[in-house]
């Protein structure tokens, strides 16, 4: 009997269909120095954001051969080293179709939440405060989305940002893109200089280097939105706070952190700064459409 152990949670009816189907499936976190030793009972791994495999865990695995497939749940795998376990037999697998809506939808919803105040003003009318007048906001219509990114989330925000009438640019490591012809693209920071919103949707870089900085804060629109659905590491956030004290940037809406959960209290405590704790795949739909491929990909590599 395969073993599978998932480390970060998994939707329920996905758990129970790998065991109706003959597989032992352990859900159990570890920390890292645990799981180099509990890795090694396991024919399969699935994580999410929480749990990395690194080199380590990875070499404590080969000690004993069993470990055969490593999948992350979501999008990305830079908690994963992808080439290292490759390298030694072991295969990574994704889910980058699963999520994409639930993240982008939430990325929208951030743009509102900056653009009308919704995010401060739920808060300081809890506080019987009746800010009215301080809280005139924008419309989204008009305005220029800049995308950071042009992927399958980048895509879908892309799409419904569009639809509520935003002019949408994009940048891309590969350049342009066919068959996108109601989006431009543009060079980074042609992007950053003519954005009024910037919605950002890359990996970390392999050198954990942010792409957003100070440098790239300097080139954009005063009174710029920003978004950061993607990973924490992307923005420096250090610069973020120093662009919204300076009004460089208005307000900044962040699902992801340097560290997770974030212990920044500048950053938590933030009053332009619109906060989710990493929920950007974390709806019913999505978590139902991660277990089916979850299921597809064990099935078909071990079957």
């Amino acid at each position: 009997m395969k073993r599978i152990l998932v480390t970060d949670g998994m939707e329920k009816s996905a758990v129970e269909k790998l065991k109706n189907s003959g597989y032992e499936v352990v859900e159990q976190f570890y920390e890292p120095e645990v799981l180099k030793e509990q890795i090694k009972n396991f024919d399969a791994v699935v994580v999410r954001s929480a749990t990395k495999v690194r080199q380590p865990i990875i070499d404590a695995a080969l000690e004993t051969g069993r470990l055969k497939l490593i999948i992350r749940g979501g999008v990305g795998v830079d908690n994963i080293d992808v080439d290292y376990a490759k390298l030694n037999g072991i295969a990574v697998a994704n889910t980058p179709n699963a999520s994409s809506a639930s993240v982008a939808e939430l990325a929208i919803g951030h743009m509102f939440c900056l653009a009308r105040h919704i995010y401060i003003a739920n808060h300081t009318m809890r506080q019987g405060k009746w800010n009215k007048k301080q809280y005139e906001g924008i419309e989204l219509s008009g305005k220029t989305l800049g995308l950071v990114g042009f992927g399958r989330i980048a895509r879908e925000v892309a799409k419904r940002a569009f639809a509520l009438g935003m002019k949408v640019v994009y940048t891309n490591t590969s350049g342009a893109k066919e068959g996108f012809n109601d989006y431009k693209y543009m060079k980074l920071d042609e992007l950053l200089a003519v954005s009024d919103f910037i919605s950002i949707h890359i990996p970390c870089s392999q050198d954990q280097q942010p792409v957003i900085g100070e440098a790239q804060f300097a080139k954009m629109k005063d009174g710029v939105y920003l978004v950061n659905t993607a990973r924490g590491g992307v923005v420096c956030e250090e610069a973020l706070l120093k662009a919204l004290d300076s009004g460089k940037v208005a307000a900044a809406a962040l699902d992801v952190f340097e560290e997770e959960p974030t212990k920044n209290e500048r950053i938590y405590t933030h009053e332009r700064i619109s906060l989710t704790p990493h929920i950007g795949a974390s709806t019913n739909e999505a978590q139902e459409r991660i277990g089916g491929e979850i299921i597809q990909i064990i099935q078909n590599f071990f079957e």
